[in-house]
């Protein structure tokens, strides 16, 4: 009963929320297009918290993805302020959140400072650098091509649903295809098992020859880039850009990501078992919102969800 409850509570909680809101809003929230609209809802944070497991599958994690999220966002909308094109500011916004990436993987992997202190000290960094380059300020209107908020706006049509015409939007679209990828990447790939076996023992992962340094460093590099890549969905779905409106995402992400831990035999990151944490916190925030719920509640929500997972997680890890 324990092992069943350590394994599959997470599904029991979400079914019993699903379950709750159903009764409670009928009319609204078992409904096809409200759905669609979580999906959307939680695309960046899908892609966000999918940059996540590639780190704390190793045992890391990164603070910095919510300030890279708004750096991302800050710098394609100055881009295309100034007149450059959408693919060059969306081309320099995801080689930002690279780069970003890549010095937060060289700090931990080849310097050697703590994941913790490291990001810690980069979101720091990237969120006074969002604010230095827009000057503290908000960009938005005909500063943003009308393409570039469209285009989140946009999906692909599915067809009828009680005589409402219904689309996959894009931004759900984008959060699929990166899933894909991570869970290519992770299961599928020596690179993947070489990162699981970085963290069940790193020390014993390099003296069997892994390259654990240069590895890391990938791995961080490419957390980064999704971090850039949820701070331009961000960016396109409210059609502005300001500097901290990617702060909520690490929270997020990292919940996700333990609340997927809870599903795993051995309480390691899963990519899948991470999209069904987001989609436990997007249907509990889309619920509460619906019934009016203060925010601040939520936040209270999503740090209890948090304590829940790292328990599970701990007793997990402990009998094993």
């Amino acid at each position: 009963m324990q092992l069943f409850v350590r394994r599959y509570g997470t599904l029991i909680g979400f079914v019993a929320i699903l379950v709750f809101f159903s009764a409670v809003l009928p009319g609204t929230f078992p409904t096809a297009r409200n759905w669609l609209n979580i999906t959307q809802q939680v695309s960046m944070l899908m892609v966000v918290a999918a940059g996540m497991t590639i780190v704390m599958v190793m045992g890391d994690f990164d603070l910095s993805v919510g300030s890279a999220a708004s750096l991302a966002g800050i710098v394609a909308a100055l881009m295309m302020a100034a007149g450059q094109p959408i693919w060059a500011a969306v081309a320099v916004a995801l080689l930002v959140g690279l780069l970003g990436g890549a010095f937060n993987g060289a700090m931990v992997s080849l310097v050697g400072i703590l994941p913790f202190i490291a990001t810690l000290a980069t979101m720091t960094m990237f969120s006074g650098l969002a604010f230095v380059v827009s000057g503290g300020k908000t960009i938005s209107g005909r500063a943003i091509p009308e393409d570039f908020g469209n285009f989140a706006r946009g999906g692909i049509p599915l067809g009828e649903w009680g005589g409402v015409a219904i689309s996959l939007p894009n931004l759900s679209i984008i959060a699929i295809v990166v899933v894909l990828a991570v869970w290519v990447l992770l299961e599928q790939t020596t690179y993947g098992r070489r990162l699981y076996a970085i963290g069940g023992n790193m020390e014993a992962a390099h003296l069997s020859g892994i390259a654990v340094k240069r590895l890391r460093l990938i791995a961080f590099s490419l957390t980064g880039l999704a971090a850039a890549a949820g701070g331009l969905m961000y960016a396109s779905r409210v059609a502005s850009a300001n500097p901290v409106q990617g702060s909520g995402l690490m929270l997020n992400a990292i919940a996700a990501v333990f609340l997927g831990t809870t599903m795993s035999r051995h309480g390691e990151p899963r990519i899948l078992a991470t999209v069904v944490g987001v989609i436990v916190l997007g249907v509990l925030d889309n619920g509460l919102t619906q019934m009016s719920v203060d925010s601040y509640v939520r936040q209270v929500l999503v740090g209890a969800l948090i304590l829940l997972a790292v328990a599970a997680s701990s007793v997990t890890q402990g009998r094993r």
